[in-house]
């Protein structure tokens, strides 16, 4: 029993270090610039491991930032963000609720999809044989339908949208510090990082730190390096619309970079420009 309690005390002690010691870290932050994040180290392994050497970020000072970005970000991502002191569990259960009511829709969706997929792959099935037994040709992607290598065209599998609750300083605890696993430890510990910002850093450093590693698509990471990918122009130059453009695709950044200009991307920059006027900017 003895060595049982010994061990607990390490073990509470090495833990106290360890909060100690990122406690220390985050308030280095007030003067020392983080040029890399623990997200962004697990991608670039990632990237380089898949072969692609495409890597792209510049950390710019809060000044050197549009404030069009900062007033779209903050009107898309955390309308609050000036006055919550880093947790919305209100906006958390809303979030929670809206997801578990988009997840239903989505299977319903998927299920018609996959029916009209099965469909089509029917009726490819059945053209191939009429070909074959004419002894005609049959095309590559008439085969791959009928034997579900190819998905037919016109048809697509949804995607749930997924609504965020967390605020932008939880965003940044979240990837200033964490691995990419999920789990409830990992939860809690997000959660005690976006109170050490909160504490130890003002608004506008949080918001300074996360514009310039927030990720943008792949291997673009900061507001600097997604300006010059998408628009050709400094941080500082961005538009309204443009910034609008770029927050928008902070929930999903690298399905958005392959698909730049939708509709729904475009749209939603459009009302999220709309909101930016009556944004406070820290």
């Amino acid at each position: 029993m003895k060595r049982f309690f010994r061990l607990l005390g390490w073990m509470l002690l090495a833990g106290i270090l360890l909060q100690l010691f990122f406690f220390v870290r985050i308030a280095l932050m007030r003067v020392v610039d983080p040029q890399s994040t623990t997200f962004q180290r697990s991608e670039m392994a990632r990237v380089v491991a898949s072969g692609k050497l495409s890597w792209g970020q510049q950390w710019v000072p809060y000044d050197d930032i549009s404030d069009n970005l900062k007033r779209a970000v903050i009107a898309s991502e955390d309308s609050d963000f000036v006055n919550h002191q880093g947790v919305e569990w209100e906006a958390i259960e809303q979030a929670r609720a809206r997801n578990a009511a988009a997840e239903a829709r989505n299977q319903q969706r998927l299920q018609q999809a996959q029916a009209r997929i099965e469909q089509a792959r029917e009726r490819a099935r059945k053209k191939v044989e009429r070909l074959e037994k004419r002894g005609k040709p049959v095309d590559a992607q008439l085969r791959g339908i009928a034997d579900g290598t190819i998905t037919p065209p016109g048809i697509t599998l949804p995607a749930p949208k997924i609504y965020g609750g967390s605020t932008i300083t939880q965003q940044l605890a979240k990837n200033l510090l964490l691995s990419p696993e999920r789990n409830l430890l990992r939860k809690g510990q997000e959660l005690v990082f976006t109170q050490y910002l909160e504490l130890l850093l003002d608004k506008e450093r949080i918001l300074e730190i996360y514009l310039n590693n927030v990720e943008w698509g792949e291997g673009i990471f900061g507001a600097e390096a997604a300006a010059r990918y998408y628009f050709r122009k400094s941080a500082a130059q961005l538009s309204a619309y443009e910034a609008a453009k770029l927050a928008v695709m902070l929930p999903r950044p690298r399905y958005y970079e392959q698909n730049f200009n939708s509709g729904y991307l475009n749209s939603r920059a459009g009302t999220i420009a709309a909101r930016m006027r009556d944004v406070e900017l820290p």
